[in-house]
């Protein structure tokens, strides 16, 4: 495929650019902020593969995807300089490593977690992980909310998910059409398009979707034609490649709508293993989104045979890593071509401006959920009609939690120390309260 880009300034080889997206893949750690960063610094200032206004085009195009935008922003650079084998290079080697770490630890953890040592270590992550989502919320919003509309959109979406339980995907799609509607109502100067629609046959447009479409949901299908409809292994293909396609927001927004379903729905961790996933995904590379092969291990591992199985477990992580990034690849390899033209939409980018907002109100019911969680041994839903409302024991607080938390927020917060840093710290402070109580 080609567009009407020119080429990079400078133009490696394959081999070149296999090196380097291979140690990008193993030096992607601090999420999707510092794994863009690093891709800035290496391939824009160091290298000049990419100019400085392509880079931030190709990112902006990312930002409009569902699913982790440093993985895609990555891939979509692969296709400019090796087309779809660079494209496939540079998102697998972005994957693969930190896949890997993560499959070792969640075995690690299924089998020996409950070693009271281990379960000393995550009772500090678990804390401050907490306040990582936290730190999020407030960096997220800070980017978000730049209107009272944007303020209105995420409170509106908290009390949906948190009161009333309305489904993630919903949220999405209302917050896109109310934002798409305000830039109706800014009359046709704000939604005129700067950029020509490329001239590329609608065929050969579909033609490339088709293709992905199906090497996504392929084996998916061939899983669930194997197992059948209702195994776990067909449960997670399912659920993952529905979260695959409605999460934007990053990987706390994939937290919000995965950690209760996962938890409540379908049983298969608690809210307590979603953060020590969570914390293990923020120390390894990859994607944060790798939390869910974390689940998925899990969840196989736990639910897929008559006892614990390692294969089966084994199985659910590669189901999830399929699921969850197997579709950026048909999102950017059918999406590349159109960059110069969907950066100059108004309309839609004021639609995800509107989805980014109720993002915001997604991550903070995500912390009130992690929180309420996390601080207290026991937690009672309650309904009245359709409010629904989760109520604590405040008998069973876990004081060391609070502890821990306090002084990870003033790590975080206000010495900012780096996360690695703050977990370090916590997870030490675990095992520290784990030799004071003995």
């Amino acid at each position: 495929m080609k567009d009407e880009l020119p080429m990079p300034t400078v133009t490696p080889t394959y081999a070149e650019a296999f090196r380097v997206w291979l140690k990008i893949g193993l030096l992607s750690f601090g999420g999707p902020t510092g794994q863009i960063a690093l891709m800035h610094k290496m391939l824009v200032d160091e290298r000049k593969w990419i100019d400085d206004a392509r880079f931030l085009n190709a990112l902006n195009f990312c930002m409009l995807l569902p699913g982790p935008e440093a993985m895609q922003l990555a891939t979509y650079i692969g296709w400019r300089l090796h087309g779809i084998r660079g494209g496939l290079t540079a998102g697998l080697l972005f994957v693969l490593p930190g896949a890997a770490v993560i499959f070792a630890l969640s075995l690690i953890y299924a089998l020996y977690g409950q070693v009271p040592a281990l379960a000393a270590i995550f009772l500090g992550i678990k804390a401050a992980v907490l306040v990582v989502v936290v730190e999020a919320l407030l960096r997220i919003s800070k980017r978000a909310l730049k209107g009272r509309e944007h303020w209105v959109l995420a409170a509106l979406s908290f009390v949906a998910i948190f009161f009333f339980g309305a489904p993630y995907p919903l949220i999405v799609a209302g917050a896109g059409l109310i934002g798409y509607l305000l830039a109706l109502g800014q009359g046709a100067k704000a939604a005129t398009a700067t950029a020509a629609l490329p001239n590329i046959p609608v065929s050969r447009m579909l033609g490339t979707a088709a293709l992905w479409f199906g090497i996504w949901v392929g084996p998916l299908l061939a899983v669930a034609a194997l197992f059948g409809k209702t195994h776990v292994l067909s449960q997670i293909g399912w659920f993952f490649s529905k979260l695959a396609v409605v999460t934007f927001g990053g990987a706390y927004a994939v937290l919000a709508y995965m950690g209760q379903d996962v938890a409540s729905q379908y049983g298969w961790i608690t809210a307590g293993e979603m953060l020590d996933g969570l914390g293990l995904a923020e120390t390894t590379p990859g994607p944060l989104i790798l939390v869910t092969e974390f689940v998925g291990f899990l969840a196989g591992f736990r639910h897929g045979g008559s006892g614990p199985s390692v294969a089966m477990g084994l199985a659910g992580a590669i189901i999830t890593v399929w699921a969850t990034f197997a579709p950026c690849f048909l999102w950017v390899f059918t999406g590349a071509p159109y960059v110069e033209w969907l950066n100059s939409q108004p309309r839609l980018k004021a639609a995800l401006a509107g989805i980014t907002a109720a993002v915001v109100g997604v991550i903070l019911n995500l912390t009130v959920w992690f929180a309420l969680h996390v601080f207290f041994a026991r937690v009672t839903p309650q309904s009245w009609g359709p409010l629904k409302l989760l109520v604590p024991d405040v008998t069973t607080i876990d004081w060391r939690i609070v502890a821990l938390a306090v002084v990870s927020a003033v790590l975080l917060l206000w010495r900012h120390w780096t996360i690695i840093a703050v977990l370090a710290v916590a997870a030490a402070g675990g095992v520290g309260l784990m030799l004071l109580g003995r």
